[in-house]
């Protein structure tokens, strides 16, 4: 019996303390509010509205013509809900972002081994559209050493989409980010004809992509393509809705449809946070955390998992081609609340 009172004594010791940790310890993090959500998108929009640093791109001739005062801010968070500051229906073209949804599309169609046995899925270090890096991972390092992210990578990404024929593929692609989007998109012609007759480097590009074997047939199809993906227009809130897609698991998060597997988003995320600004994407991964993707028309896009897809548009770049308010308003809301998915608290 003493034995029996022992065991009970050291159980009930046990729970008191259990239920004294439980008592004692801090409470868990709150899901900020709909206004605390919203209050921090004002404060980044009012903030960073007077701001002139940069300036547009203009080796694309239409994109120097955008309105340079254009700034809009869309945050949607995992549970569909959107929150917006500033010129939200405005739209500007993709551009580089659109590289983003090309690869999921070739990892959902192929699988991710697709991509990183052609392409690769290492930072550069270089310019978007280096053909040093091309050369340096053909002879230098004799293997794919890329990512999808740069225009080498991103024009074979393109060139792997199936389909029969080149209307076939344009409508997958087109088709593919519109279901990102939750809605029907379209393209700018006047910025896809100007593009058109000034990318002469990334036809090279192709070429050389098709020499060294990384594209399988017809670079010059492949390159078409990929210019007029750049061309499709979107505004603030679009690219929101795409950037929260990524963060719910692939799962639109307005539409509620399932865009793509659930498994695949994380190789998406990863490219993202390595090189999704160009070669300043390890400046932006150690002020953020935050996988993110910009475009030369002026936009960027953030996505902290499991919370929020952020996107801001404003044209005017930094030298590396990134637009300079939508970097730090993104951070400063990032900051407000809680989305870097690399902080961590200790217990």
């Amino acid at each position: 019996m003493v034995s029996a009172a022992r065991d009970v004594s050291r159980s009930v010791r046990v729970s008191l303390l259990a239920a004294a940790a439980i008592l004692l310890a801090p409470p868990p993090a709150r899901a900020q509010s709909p206004d605390q959500i919203q209050a921090a998108v004002s404060a980044a929009h009012d903030r960073y509205k007077t701001l002139t640093e940069g300036k547009n791109a203009d080796y694309i001739p239409a994109l120097a013509k955008v309105d340079p005062n254009l700034y809009g801010i869309a945050l949607v968070t995992v549970d569909g809900k959107v929150y917006t500051a500033g010129d939200i229906t405005s739209e500007v073209s993709i551009q580089s972002i659109s590289k983003v949804f090309t690869l999921a599309k070739v990892i959902e169609e192929q699988g991710p081994d697709a991509i990183a046995s052609t392409i690769g899925v290492d930072a550069t270090g270089m310019r978007f559209n280096s053909i040093v890096a091309v050369e340096m991972a053909h002879n230098l390092l004799g293997g794919p050493e890329l990512n999808s992210l740069v225009n080498p990578g991103a024009i074979t990404t393109t060139s792997m989409v199936k389909g029969a024929t080149r209307e076939e593929i344009w409508k997958s692609i087109l088709d593919f980010y519109g279901v990102f989007a939750g809605r029907t998109l379209s393209v700018d012609q006047e910025v896809f004809k100007s593009e058109s007759e000034t990318n002469q480097r990334n036809q090279a590009i192709g070429m050389l992509m098709y020499a060294y074997g990384y594209i399988k047939a017809d670079p010059q199809r492949a390159t078409d393509i990929y210019t007029e993906q750049c061309a499709v227009s979107v505004n603030a809130r679009d690219l929101a809705v795409m950037a929260a897609t990524l963060a719910n698991g692939g799962k639109n998060p307005v539409t509620r449809k399932q865009v793509m597997k659930v498994e695949n988003v994380p190789r998406v995320l990863a490219v993202m946070a390595t090189a999704g600004l160009y070669d300043d994407s390890g400046k932006w991964l150690y002020r953020t955390g935050l996988p993110g993707k910009s475009g030369v028309g002026g936009g960027i896009i953030a996505v902290s998992p499991g919370k929020f897809g952020i996107a801001v548009i404003s044209p005017p770049l930094d030298p590396a081609g990134n637009s300079v308010r939508a970097q730090r308003a993104i951070a400063d809301i990032s900051n407000a609340l809680g989305g870097n998915p690399l902080a961590s608290k200790p217990r």
